[in-house]
């Protein structure tokens, strides 16, 4: 059963830390993915960590919103024992995930198209196509460009066109969930899509073996309002919102691992995210 999550004591009601953000450029910057490299990814432009107040989500997790801020906290258990059990997430642990976006966000169709876990312990966390740690640049993962063009991968043309053509709209949405709880360590910093504007998103090209996608970075700006679920537990998950078709609506949220004051000795982090595109047609 799914539930807002926030109900749990907050044990922090905002922490101090800063954010590694893009430096504008003159030149579209760009980035080798670690499906390119195998291992953390090899960035050709400049970043800067800028200090700022990262707010505990929990104390306000019942009025947030994927359509307002782009992000919700949420309490939904899996009965996945192992997530590092490829095939247990290709099959149960997906399946319970196309019900929660289903049912939560009133969907005609789910359809998942990429995992990837993380571990700031030692080299990273497996995955089919390496090792990863957490991605500690602020960024989107899709952008007014990208959505529509990962859609097209994942759907195929001809439904994709079909969906636009209906009037369908189709939002990108991350679940984000940790393998073992409490997060003590590196959790997921994420910006109040409102508070966010159009020119703090900085289109960059990420190149893979095969194609080159894109994403944004992101440019520091005061006014922009940062959140972080404290000690985030197994059975919770975060929806992020990648992209959406709808520009009356939060269509990116910015979010990127911090970096809580005095965790050195704290557990490794481990997290999985599973993206999808969820469908609504009239």
């Amino acid at each position: 059963m799914t539930q807002l999550a926030g109900e749990r004591p907050a044990v922090r009601q905002e922490v101090q830390s800063s954010l590694t953000f893009i430096k504008p450029q003159d030149t579209k910057p760009y980035f080798n993915s670690s499906a390119l490299t195998g291992g953390a990814p090899e960035v050709f432009f400049e970043t800067e960590r800028r200090n700022v107040t990262v707010e505990d989500m929990r104390p306000v997790a019942d009025t947030l919103s994927l359509d307002v801020q782009g992000f919700e906290l949420m309490t939904y258990p899996t009965a996945v024992d192992d997530l590092y059990d490829d095939e247990a997430v290709d099959t149960a642990y997906a399946e319970e995930l196309k019900a929660l976006l289903t049912e939560h966000m009133g969907a005609t169709s789910v359809h998942i198209f990429d995992v990837t876990r993380r571990s700031d312990g030692g080299a990273g966390a497996p995955n089919r196509d390496g090792l990863r740690g957490p991605a500690d640049r602020v960024h989107v993962d899709y952008t007014v460009k990208s959505g529509p063009q990962r859609t097209r991968d994942v759907l195929g043309d001809a439904e994709a066109e079909r969906l636009v053509k209906a009037g369908a709209r189709i939002a990108q949405v991350n679940v984000w969930r940790p393998i073992k709880g409490p997060v003590k360590r590196s959790p997921l910093a994420l910006a109040d899509a409102s508070s966010v504007k159009p020119n703090e998103l900085v289109a960059t090209d990420q190149v893979f073996p095969d194609r080159v996608g894109e994403i944004y970075n992101v440019a520091h700006a005061w006014t922009q309002r940062w959140y972080y679920a404290a000690d985030m537990e197994r059975d919770e998950v975060i929806l992020i919102k990648g992209w959406d078709s709808d520009d009356q609506r939060a269509r990116f949220a910015p979010h990127g691992a911090f970096v809580l004051p005095n965790t050195e000795d704290a557990p490794a982090r481990e997290s999985i995210e599973v993206r999808t595109l969820v469908v609504f047609e009239k």
